[in-house]
């Protein structure tokens, strides 16, 4: 009997798949179109089942492969070659009905702020740092206790610090004095926070709570386990996953993800609800229990099990870039934000004025009090307000003054946040009652509203 191919129609429905188990079908077992829709058994397809290049796109019928015909998670960036999906290979609509459905923005999906390292209103680099505070990248706060000391820099060209090649900032803790032996309570956090009204996509406490994934680039000094950890400060619950400095002195992308919690809503104000912990020191309080890698009340000891100790040594250092936290459990490319617009973010949480001239009333021999100053952004909340160096100065009267710190004129007891601020400057001597006087800055006048 002369040999002839097989086509479809000669195949029972489901006898390919019944027949060959998890042996391979190459291309040349099959006629040209051989396969179409009617011959898949939904989900039929998994990778196991196809030997290497077997099928191609001859042995195909068009349009005969659909998604309810393939495993899921069969198909991964693996087992696609370069360029082999073109824009004619995805329906109309596709993937903006995907990220619809799913709640998954094409913009706006970094929740942090500041993540390339790219805002630094305050000083490009501190030094002496033992105590908590924001003082290099905005938005970025270091919590220590104990802990040794340290400088914080953001680095866009220092020896063994520049950034990987999509980022031209880098943040940088460097140990300038080490604590090798810490006390049970010492820690140290590098940090963001966020207030509420900044968090509710996430739905958290809700059904519909999502997972969270935190992508970045980092380097150090010292290989090891360090701990990434989201702590929910409206209802005191956290999460932790380790992660690991394979090479030192290289840049690695890092990412985890955070399970969904639908337990504790997230307070819709501008409060502090949620913080972003990169942990770098821990003593045994942190240390000592489980890590604790699902959502739960927070138990101090389960926090940062097995974190190595970065302070344990002077020049240790640990740089970080590229923060990216999102919706979902992919990490996608790092979103980067127009700088006017990373800077008004800032803003809202801290402005410096360098040098401005307001005008106000002089109300009694030493203030000056309504002294309006514009703000570039809408404030969180009523700031603290900086000292600084000028003169008070009236139409028949001039002095100058240090050190003087204005106080927040509320309106009520309330503050307003407007696109401006009322400032009370006491203690500024030589002014005429009553009369319409002037403020000279000449220092930096740091206006702060941090969580």
């Amino acid at each position: 009997m002369p040999l002839t191919k097989v086509s479809a129609g000669d195949i029972a429905a489901n006898a390919v798949q019944e027949s060959v188990g998890s042996q391979s079908i190459t291309g040349d077992k099959l006629g040209l179109t051989a396969i179409n829709a009617n011959n898949i058994v939904g989900a039929a397809i998994t990778g196991d089942k196809l030997g290497l290049t077997a099928i191609n796109a001859n042995n195909i019928v068009n349009a005969s492969i659909t998604g309810v015909k393939i495993a899921a998670n069969t198909i991964t960036g693996d087992d696609l070659g370069q360029n082999s999906i073109s824009a004619n290979n995805i329906a109309t609509n596709a993937i903006e009905n995907y990220m619809s459905l799913t709640n998954r923005p094409l913009s706006n999906r970094n929740i942090v702020i500041n993540g390339a390292m790219q805002m630094t209103q305050r000083n490009a680099n501190t030094t002496a740092i033992t105590t908590d505070g924001y003082y290099s990248p905005d938005r970025w706060n270091i919590n220590i206790s104990s802990s040794g000391t340290w400088t914080m820099n953001v680095d866009s060209a220092g020896v063994n610090r520049v950034g990987p090649d999509e980022f031209s900032n880098s943040c940088n803790l460097i140990c300038t004095t080490a604590d090798s032996s810490l006390s049970a309570g010492d820690f140290l956090v590098f940090q963001q926070r966020f207030e509420g009204l900044n968090v509710q996509q996430i739905e958290k406490g809700t059904p519909a709570a999502e997972s969270v994934t935190v992508s970045w680039y980092a380097k150090s000094s010292n290989t090891g386990t360090y701990i990434c950890e989201l702590f929910d400060n409206d209802n005191t619950r956290q999460c932790s996953k380790s992660w690991t400095i394979n090479a030192a002195n290289t840049w690695e992308k890092k990412s985890v993800t955070f399970p969904a919690d639908t337990t504790g809503r997230l307070d819709n104000d501008n409060l502090l609800s949620f913080i972003l912990n990169f942990w770098l020191a821990a003593g045994t309080n942190f240390t000592s229990g489980t890590l604790n890698t699902t959502w739960a009340s927070t138990t101090s000891a389960n926090r940062a099990v097995g974190q190595f100790n970065l302070a344990g040594n002077i020049n240790n250092y640990m740089a970080i870039t590229g923060v990216q936290m999102e919706l979902g459990s992919v990490a996608t490319p790092f979103e980067r934000r127009p700088y006017g617009t990373e800077l008004a973010l800032c803003q809202r949480y801290y402005q410096a004025f360098f040098g401005p001239t307001t005008t106000g009333i002089g109300n009694g021999s030493t203030n000056v009090n309504d002294v309006v100053i514009p703000l570039f952004v809408p404030l969180r909340a009523s700031p603290t307000m900086g000292s600084c160096n000028g003169a008070a100065f009236t139409s028949s009267a001039y002095n100058n003054f240090t050190s003087v710190t204005p106080t927040v004129v509320l309106n009520s007891g309330v503050f307003i946040s407007t696109n401006q601020l009322r400032l009370n400057f006491g203690s500024v001597s030589g002014v005429t009652d009553n009369r319409i006087a002037g403020i000279r800055v000449d220092s930096n006048l740091s206006i702060s509203s941090e969580l």
